[in-house]
């Protein structure tokens, strides 16, 4: 039987993503895992974690992703997701800069995570048709498993 100790979600705030936490919470609850809560400040250029594309709306001056900007984006999530976590207590809230799917593999791998739950199309896929998405790069390089929730609502054409 498989048994999850440690529950990764990932979000961007996108629709998708938000589905995808109700998943998170009751995979949580009914393994009694722990749940661990990111979000990556997307980089503007791959190999320079620091500077974000992170809405304007968090960043008001810059585009640095400085402790005060990590700080103020953390408290964000944390203000989303708190009020429905449902009771579970043991989480972990995280931001952290970089490339989202590099990132998610590597907190999956320094953490131990036994499911990476998301989105299965973040804010930066929703209109288009994205050949390699952070989804399937996670899902193709992930050290376990990886469950891509979609709005069933929605249709997709091609």
């Amino acid at each position: 039987m498989v048994a999850y100790k440690n529950i990764l979600y990932c979000t961007d705030y996108s629709e998708d993503a938000d589905l995808a936490f109700i998943h998170a919470v009751q995979f949580a609850q009914r393994y009694e895992s722990k749940l661990h809560v990111l979000h990556i400040l997307d980089t503007i250029h791959r190999y320079t974690p620091y500077e974000t594309s992170e809405p304007a709306e968090e960043l008001e001056k810059d585009w640095i992703a400085s402790p005060e900007l990590i700080g103020k984006v953390k408290k964000r999530v944390i203000d989303r997701y708190q009020p429905r976590l449902e009771g579970l207590t043991e989480v972990t809230w995280t931001v952290i800069p970089g490339v989202p799917f590099v990132e998610i593999l590597r907190y999956a791998r320094e953490n131990g995570v036994d499911l990476i739950v998301m989105g299965s199309a973040g804010e930066s896929e929703q209109d288009q048709t994205s050949f390699l998405s952070t989804v399937a790069n996670v899902s193709r390089r992930a050290p376990c498993h990886v469950m891509a929730i979609r709005n069933p609502e929605k249709r997709y054409t091609l």
